[in-house]
């Protein structure tokens, strides 16, 4: 087909998206194509509502003026204390609808090609919207080690914003947990490279299934730092990078993410945003990828510490694999940068043509409004985030099988701690407001359930972080002492709604002089992992004064919980478990489900013992002091249930094999001879005993879950291919080498089998 011939093909909708786009991109001037790749507004601030009225702001018109139209608004649904937007003067349902429709008729009226505007929104943990659909952070997602579950609740997240005009959802999903002092931790599924590729994959397949495309974020080893610190650098080698942080980038690329963010740290002193080796060879040549790289917020004027100028920093960024901006200056200044010969127009087209394909394959040109005039989502038929939560609460201690509690025997129960009644300390960061009385804390949850199906009478105090320290401490001790069983709600929260600043990007700005009442979060670096002295001294005055204790820590990183394990009866571990949190927790511990999550990254035993992860290389002794026991306090994996899970018939289809060629079958049965339900979680790890590179003493490479009822049995089969036990070897290559690997299957705390097998 010959198309140059054919007067304004790019109005066609016969013609494939990239011919349309291409078609269009050669109309544009070179000021309109620098346009197309800005994405430089906060769209929370595009808007203001007086009333029923909605006002465009001059900011937003300038924009669009200046450069004849929009390439990517940012966030204009967004609500959180950074964007100041809330129920009072944030978007909502008909004017949701309103202010798209208007903003997106402005760009399409001042565009000469009437090119409408694609919008990008935050959904790290859910849709960060005002009745946005919020999920567990995803160190809790990854705790369930159940991706089909993961995949059921992004896919309502997908759905909501599909309604509401979202084209791409921002999702943290390829950072790597490797050191739980980061503010970020919560955002990682996990320090396992594995466990995180397989929620990953399953959060792209999910959200695109809807409608929305991905930008999967960040890339990469963002997870890694420097003592913890946020943007810092990553201090690794090439193998280490692939091994441990490219394996998430991998399969979203696979399952067809339309785009990947890039992270602010450097590796090697190389900062992502101008790696032209990692952007570009890695990312497109070697893995394929052909969607859009992604900014992330000022990064690209963070080049300036390389340039010395933000032309050339956008230039850089540009040359080196950068496709769409976010906030920054630099990009905007990519029309002096190609007049100064710094950048060819060619790779300006380059990624024109991306964001323009993007437009034409997504169906704006032809259908740019949202059509429906009121819009209002509603999840309550969607449980799937009280699933999560359930699952993904970890049970740690159980001493005399004190859970779940037996309500015959129950007369009062108390409930304290001022995690317990925050219900924001429980939903963690980049969370939305909630309305009142939506979602439910811990004391309501257990308040709501006993009232409804028992005569426990249940008392809940603070116990801590009022004024009045001295009051609640005693009020405390008195509800402990009174209290057949006492619930400890101790932890942490990476809540903004209290005395928090922002940075422009908008992380946390902490100070000494006035620190934030978060402890986690972007921004909120710890050096230690130890809890506030005040939650310190209320645990210790109720474990003074309690019968029995069961200790719940909501948390968004591990903490170091030594003194809390000696002392407490039963212990559960809940990172940040969303919205119904509390409705979870009541059903997890008077026993209407029972605990299935395992560890998705090791609680080490204090800060002086980092790192904790398991998959370190063996030719050290990790973690081996003089001065203190060896090894984390619970490893990667770990978790109890209430339960007996069997597990028999463990069998290999070979003992030799080319794992090039062909796959090992590895098949076993598991079966439930408790008298309750259970859940089984069994994990594939492996460890090669020889090898042209050191190997990792462990590394997980398959993993399932299931759910049997008392007497009931499953068969289970795991197929072991080459990216089971292909290594980066000692010529950069990735290839199955020769010799003996051991492998072994392990669920919660029990290691269940293992055998040796010859790779040929």
């Amino acid at each position: 087909m010959m198309f140059q011939n054919k007067k304004e093909v790019y109005r066609d909708t016969e013609y494939p998206a990239v011919v349309r786009a291409k078609d269009l991109l050669d109309r544009l001037t070179l000021r309109e194509k620098v346009g197309q790749i800005n994405q430089r507004l906060y769209g929370f601030n595009a808007y203001s509502l007086k009333g029923d009225e909605i006002r465009i702001s001059d900011d937003f018109k300038t924009e669009v003026e200046k450069w004849g139209g929009l390439g990517v608004l940012y966030g204009l649904y967004r609500a959180d204390p950074w964007s100041g937007k809330d129920y009072e003067n944030g978007l909502l349902g008909e004017k949701a609808i309103k202010t798209y429709n208007l903003l997106q008729e402005y760009v399409i009226a001042h565009s000469r090609f009437g090119i409408p505007m694609l919008l990008s929104s935050e959904c790290p943990h859910g849709h960060q919207a005002l009745d946005g659909y919020i999920l567990p952070v995803n160190l809790a997602m990854g705790a369930t080690f159940h991706p089909a579950l993961v995949e059921e609740a992004y896919r309502i997240c997908g759905r909501q914003m599909r309604e509401m005009g979202v084209d791409m959802a921002l999702i943290s999903m390829l950072d790597v947990l490797r050191d739980p002092r980061w503010g970020r931790s919560e955002e990682c599924f996990g320090e396992d490279p594995y466990l995180a590729s397989v929620m990953a994959a399953a959060v792209v397949k999910s959200v695109q299934a809807e409608g929305v495309d991905v930008v999967s974020k960040h890339f990469a080893a963002q997870g890694e730092t420097t003592g913890g610190v946020n943007a810092s650098a990553a201090r690794i080698g090439e193998r280490e990078l692939r091994e441990i942080h490219l394996p998430a980038a991998k399969a979203t690329v696979r399952a067809g993410a339309a785009g990947i963010m890039a992270a602010y740290n450097e590796i090697d002193g190389i900062p992502c945003h101008a790696n032209g080796w990692l952007l570009k060879k890695v990312l497109r040549e070697e893995m394929g990828f052909s969607g859009i790289v992604m900014a992330d917020g000022f990064a690209v004027d963070r080049l300036n510490m390389l340039t010395g100028d933000t032309v050339r920093s956008g230039a850089v960024a540009l040359l080196n694999g950068v496709d769409v901006s976010l906030w920054d200056d630099g990009f905007s200044k990519l029309e002096e940068a190609v007049k100064q010969g710094l950048i060819e127009e060619k790779r300006l087209d380059e990624a024109v043509l991306k964001v323009l394909e993007l437009k034409f394959r997504r169906g704006l040109f032809e259908h740019p409004y949202l059509e429906k005039e009121k819009r209002l989502f509603d999840f309550t038929g969607y449980p799937e985030n009280r699933y999560l939560a359930e699952e993904s609460a970890v049970l740690l201690k159980n001493e005399n099988g004190l859970l779940p509690l037996s309500e015959d025997k129950i007369s009062q129960i108390a409930v304290i701690g001022p995690n317990a009644l925050d219900i924001y300390s429980q939903l963690g960061d980049y969370s939305p407001p909630l309305k009142n009385g939506a979602g439910c804390s811990i004391a309501d949850g257990i308040v709501r359930y006993t009232a409804e199906k028992s005569a426990v009478r249940t008392v809940v105090c603070k116990g801590c972080g009022d004024e009045d320290k001295q009051g609640l401490l005693m009020q405390a001790i008195k509800a402990a002492e009174e209290s057949d069983v006492t619930l400890l709600v101790l932890g942490g929260t990476s809540s903004r709604f209290g005395e928090a600043r922002f940075d422009k990007n908008g992380a946390i700005i902490t100070d000494k002089a006035k620190k934030a009442n978060m402890d986690c979060g972007e921004g909120v670096d710890l050096s230690t992992l130890v809890l506030t002295e005040e939650q310190i001294a209320l645990a210790d005055a109720v474990y003074s004064a309690a019968r029995k204790t069961v200790t719940v820590v909501i948390a968004g990183r591990p903490y170091d919980i030594r003194n809390i394990l000696e002392r407490t009866d039963a212990l559960l571990y809940a990172f940040y478990p969303g919205p119904e949190g509390g409705t979870a927790m009541a059903r997890l511990l008077f026993g209407e489900v029972e605990p299935s999550g395992r560890l998705p990254v090791s609680i080490p035993r204090s800060a002086d013992r980092l790192p904790a992860y398991y998959n370190y290389r063996s030719s050290y002794e990790a973690m081996h002091y003089c001065d203190g026991e060896d090894g984390p306090l619970f490893p990667f994996g770990y978790g109890l249930g209430y339960g007996i899970m069997e597990y028999s018939g463990f069998q290999l289809s070979e003992d030799r094999i080319c794992a090039e060629e062909n796959d090992i079958i590895l098949e076993f049965s598991m079966k439930n001879i408790g008298n309750r339900p259970e859940w089984g979680v069994p994990m594939v790890f492996i460890r090669h005993r020889s090898g042209s590179v050191i190997p990792r003493t462990e590394e997980l490479v398959a993993f399932d879950k299931r759910r049997l009822e008392p007497g009931e049995s499953c068969h289970v089969r795991f197929a072991l291919g080459k990216e089971a036990f292909a290594v980066w070897n000692d010529k950069m290559e990735y290839v199955t080498e020769p010799g003996a690997v051991c492998v072994k299957i392990r669920d919660g705390q029990k290691d269940l089998w293992n055998a040796d097998i010859e790779l040929l």
